[in-house]
Formats: C-alpha cells, structure tokens, sequence
C-alpha cells in the first residue's frame, strides 16, 4: 500500500518562490555601480553584455555580475576579475573558478553543454579548476533593480564579511526581491528570503557538512517553482536534509495545479501536489512599490509516497 498524506498547511512565503530557474550560474565579477539589467547597464562593456545575454539564452546558464561586499566606487575596469561556474542539478553538482584579464573570453565558452552540466570548456577557455575554498553567498544588492536589495541586501552583506564569513559577494538580480535581503548559496543552488546573518552562516556550515538548511529556504535554481516546493516539502515529510538526493524528475500539469514527482537516489518516490495560490492580505510586493498586490505563491496541498506497486505502473 502506498503511505498518503494530506499536507493541510501552506508552505511559508519563503518556500513560495525562488530565483529564476538556472540549472547553471554563471558569474564574473564587475565592480562599480549596477543598473537595473545589471548585464548592459553596469561599467561592463554593454556589447559584451548583450552578447552574454543572448550566448546564455536557453541554455539554464543564467549570467551574473558580482563584486566584493564595500563601498562601490569606480576605479575603472579591474586588471584581474574573478569568475565562477556552478552546476547545480542534484547528483551532479559542481562548482569552479578562473581568473581572467579579458572577459570576453566568456564568450568562447560552451553555453549549452554548460548548460547541460558539461564544464570542459571552462577548463579550456578560462583554465579553470575545481574550486576548493568556501562556499559562496551570493547577497542580492541591485538596488537600481529593487531598492529593497539595496537597503536590506548590502547590510547583510556588510555583516557577513564583517564577521569573518568568508566567500560572500554581492550579486546582481537574483528574483524575489520582494522576500529581500535574498541570498543564493553555491554550489548546490538554494536560495534563501529575509535572511538574517545566522541562517545564511547555518547554510553555508550545513553545504560543508553536506546538507541543505530548509530554515527560511525557497528552493533549489535547478527547478521550477512547483518543483521547488515540492522537494522541500518531501525534505520536511521524509526528514531528508542531505544535499544531492532528491529530484525533480516529472512535472505534470499546469497553473493552478500541478504533480510534480519527487525522487530520492535510493529509489524511494514521492508525488506532490502543488497548487498556485495568492500571498494574502495584499501587500507592498515591494520597496517602492505603489499599490498593494497579491503575488502567486506555491501551495503544497497533498504528498504521497509511491509504493513499488505504483511506481512499476
């Protein structure tokens, strides 16, 4: 017999929602202001920007711009820039690092097998290398895109350095300003809404240890937003919290409803049931924001664990 349960609860707003779906990040760092398209409105060369913009364009490498936590000052083009890949998909997870003098050597890479989890051409292009230090904070602070990154995400930033915490940065748009300071920890790609400073520290211990702090968690970037709920759902149902063993591997359905499958790498199943909602009361959905709305949010409504039977079905 399969094992059924009813989840009546709604997840919390921080598991509603989570950075645009990227199965791979792609970052260089760029110091100096950030406009609003951080990618053609910063002090990087808008050509090249554009050009990185459309090399990513469906291939789930998302692009990003980072810069050391501090005061942002334009000394001009930095001599040096640091760049990382992160391959964020369960089970294959990676993440490398280069330094470059010539960004546009981005371009030369292999987008699609990127993409796909194939890091060979950052080897080649960039000279690459497993990176082998501290996980990465990536703090949202593009204020230019929400103030509310800015207010709330270069403080947390501040603190974070501050303290010792090493591998932060600020990054440029990551989505879901409205649940700012916003926070996406690599390699294995969670993100995290209204971070305080110990949760962020608790997901970084917890990616050296191996496993993912659900506290405050919105998901993984490898999936979509109802997968994102679901996995998580599963990680609180099954008391999983070992970074790499569960998947999305099946999504059916269509807003408002969707059943997502959940798999574990020991062959366990589970399907979720994931209903799009509305965050109420209406709220600001952001700093500046002038009106109230209601934003769409993911409902975990019912999860079953699948039993051989089924699953041989």
């Amino acid at each position: 017999m399969s094992r059924c349960a009813t989840v009546s609860r709604n997840l919390d707003e921080p598991l509603s929602g989570t950075a645009a779906t990227a199965t791979t990040w792609l970052l260089l760092e760029q110091p100096g202001p950030w406009g609003a398209e951080a990618l053609t409105s910063s002090h990087l060369d808008s050509a090249l920007g554009r050009a990185l913009e459309a090399a990513a364009d469906g291939t789930g490498v998302r692009v990003a711009l980072i810069r050391q936590p501090g005061p942002h000052a334009d000394h001009g083009a930095p001599p040096v820039r640091q760049v990382y890949a992160a391959h964020t998909v369960p089970g294959r997870v990676w993440l490398h690092s280069a330094i470059t003098r010539d960004p546009q050597r981005l371009l030369q890479l292999d987008f699609p097998a990127l993409g796909a989890g194939d890091h060979r051409s950052l080897g080649t292009v960039l000279g690459a290398r497993p990176h082998r230090g501290d996980p990465l904070a990536l703090v949202c602070t593009n204020g230019k895109r929400d103030r509310c990154c800015a207010l709330l995400g270069r403080p947390l930033a501040a603190e974070l350095a501050d303290s010792g915490v090493r591998g932060v940065w600020e990054v440029t748009h990551l989505g879901g300003h409205r649940f700012a300071p916003t926070v996406l920890v690599l390699p294995y790609g969670y993100a995290y809404g209204r971070a305080g400073a110990h949760t962020i520290k608790e997901a970084l211990h917890g990616v050296r240890e191996g496993r993912v702090v659900v506290e405050g968690c919105r998901g993984c970037s490898a999936w979509a937003r109802p997968g994102q709920a679901a996995e998580l759902a599963v990680r609180s149902a099954a008391g999983e919290y070992r970074a790499g063993v569960l998947s999305v591997v099946r999504t059916d359905g269509g807003a408002p409803r969707w059943e997502v499958t959940v798999v574990h790498a020991d062959g366990r199943r589970w399907r979720v049931t994931v209903a799009q909602g509305a965050s109420l009361p209406p709220r600001p959905e952001s700093c500046g924001a002038a009106v109230l709305g209601a934003p769409a949010r993911m409902d975990v409504t019912h999860l079953r664990a699948l039993s051989p039977t089924a699953l041989a079905g």
